[in-house]
């Protein structure tokens, strides 16, 4: 069961009018960012040690694996964690966020995964200019976001 955005008298706001779910959003989204990236680097280190004994058994094959550990964590990461009952990641769990889809319906795991490619797909290409994209949005939103139709809000917000 998905957990609901209440305020404290148990009504659900309007994710697209009422402001108060998008109070500090940009800064909980970096230090969400944060922490999930360092969550992924250990299960990278972590799975690059069995690669490492992969491609020692494998006389070196297994070792190709090294540049898709990553990429490949994060992706399977996101779309669990993101597209999950939460619709949220251990990090945005973590500082009070979760994502939705614009008519107020949690995330999917297909959606969270083409969120995560889109999102990594930015950065690659415009890098800060992502983030300073929220700065002018409505909402907070990134490229991506928009793209996709999800939005990042409070998971409670207070009257």
């Amino acid at each position: 069961m998905t957990e609901e955005v209440v305020t404290d008298n148990g009504v659900r706001p309007d994710a697209l009018t009422d402001a108060r779910l998008y109070e500090s959003v940009r800064t909980k989204r970096v230090l969400a960012f944060l922490f999930d990236a360092v969550f992924i680097a250990i299960l990278t280190v972590s799975a690059g040690f069995m690669v490492l004994v992969l491609g020692i058994f494998t006389l070196g094959l297994g070792w190709l694996l090294f540049p898709l550990l990553w990429p490949f964590l994060a992706l399977i990461y996101c779309a669990f964690t993101l597209g999950g009952p939460a619709s949220a990641t251990p990090g945005m769990r973590a500082v009070g966020l979760e994502m939705r889809q614009l008519n107020g319906e949690p995330m999917t795991a297909v959606l969270a995964a083409v969120h995560v490619i889109l999102y990594y797909a930015s950065v690659s290409l415009l890098s800060p200019l992502v983030v300073l994209f929220s700065l002018i949005t409505d909402r907070k939103r990134l490229l991506h976001d928009i793209v996709l139709g999800t939005v990042v809000i409070n998971r409670t917000v207070e009257n």
